[in-house]
């Protein structure tokens, strides 16, 4: 028990579920991590994020969190259409595919959950790993967008790689998306 801390501050994860925990320290019967992790909040030795999901202070990966909230996600949609140069609009909030719609504000940040298919949700076409969290290359992004939007504006289709859009185009498994990715790539070629 006295090593749970320990591990925890080694650990490069900078933010853990109960789940993750109990599963780490399977010696430990539950109730105990639970009041041990009370324990080192009051103490100030963890930071508490929200129900069931700590991190080693208040300065961690919020992608990390976002990931962290409803398991299988990742970070996609605006959050990387911004940061790729495909869309202007700023953005605060934190934009991730799962499998519910929800809008949770936590930590005074703001997270916009998105439902996508199980079959999408669960391909690993076009995401990406880095640390502890997952998410969307710029070129799924952009087709997790075209999927859940009928029009959708953006400002700057140059930084997509169209091979490997249409690499990853037949996860979404619809004619419609098929036909709105092609228009996207027509009004794209037209402007060169």
């Amino acid at each position: 028990m006295k090593n749970v801390l320990k591990n925890i501050l080694k650990s490069d994860q900078t933010v853990f579920s109960f789940k993750d925990l109990y599963l780490r320290f399977k010696d430990v019967d539950k109730d105990k991590l639970k009041s041990k992790l009370n324990y080192y909040v009051k103490t100030g030795d963890l930071y508490h994020i929200r129900r069931g999901l700590y991190a080693k202070n208040s300065d961690y990966d919020r992608f990390e969190l976002a990931t962290k909230i409803f398991i299988p996600s990742y970070i996609s949609f605006e959050t990387v259409l911004v940061s790729a140069g495909i869309i202007f609009q700023y953005y605060s909030q934190i934009f991730v595919a799962t499998y519910q719609s929800r809008e949770i504000e936590c930590d005074n940040k703001i997270y916009i959950f998105r439902r996508l298919s199980d079959t999408i949700l669960t391909n690993f076409n076009g995401i990406n790993i880095i640390k502890n969290y997952s998410i969307a290359s710029k070129e799924r992004a952009f087709l997790d967008v075209v999927y859940l939007y009928r029009e959708y504006h953006f400002d700057n289709l140059d930084p997509l790689d169209w091979d490997i859009v249409f690499n990853i185009l037949p996860i979404y498994q619809t004619k419609s998306i098929e036909q709105r990715v092609n228009r996207y790539y027509k009004s794209f070629k037209n402007q060169k």
